[in-house]
């Protein structure tokens, strides 16, 4: 199965890139990562933030093939502990579909896209960096993995 990672932003900073391959490079053919860099809008003092927010959504959709699953990373969606993720990454292996996770920029993802998306997963109440959940997603795609595999990572 492939996870395709859907991001918003490009040319990240070499810690977030550092992250993100360490745990991509980790996992095998049965669970492959891939990320997918969409370019963000420009943000000026007077941006549209709203219609930034739109296009930058409807372009991470538009990266999504269409027999993808698609999962928003959004912070009023489902909350997962590691051994519910675990359960639900082994779901959508038996689905037999890939799966597209889509991280928005700054603001978010637009509420037409959150209507789009198959799941809405919440990493944390917190609000987080987007160019931090990058390395977030792939460490919990990581570590759900090795908790169904009976790898040691888990403990």
């Amino acid at each position: 199965m492939k996870v395709q990672i859907c991001a918003v932003g490009t040319k990240m900073p070499d810690w977030v890139e550092t992250g993100y391959t360490t745990y991509a490079q980790r996992l095998t053919q049965e669970v492959r990562l891939q990320l997918l860099e969409i370019p963000a809008g420009k943000r000026t003092k007077n941006a549209d933030t709203h219609g930034l927010v739109q296009q930058e959504s409807q372009a991470l959709l538009a990266a999504c093939p269409a027999n993808y699953y698609r999962v928003a990373l959004d912070v009023k969606g489902t909350e997962l502990s590691t051994a519910q993720l675990a359960e639900q990454l082994k779901q959508w292996l038996q689905l037999g579909k890939h799966i597209s996770l889509l991280i928005g920029g700054p603001e978010g993802l637009s509420a037409d896209c959150l209507k789009q998306v198959e799941f809405r997963w919440s990493l944390s109440p917190l609000t987080l960096p987007h160019p931090l959940v990058r390395i977030l997603v792939a460490e919990q795609i990581y570590r759900a993995w090795t908790l169904l595999s009976g790898h040691p990572y888990h403990r």
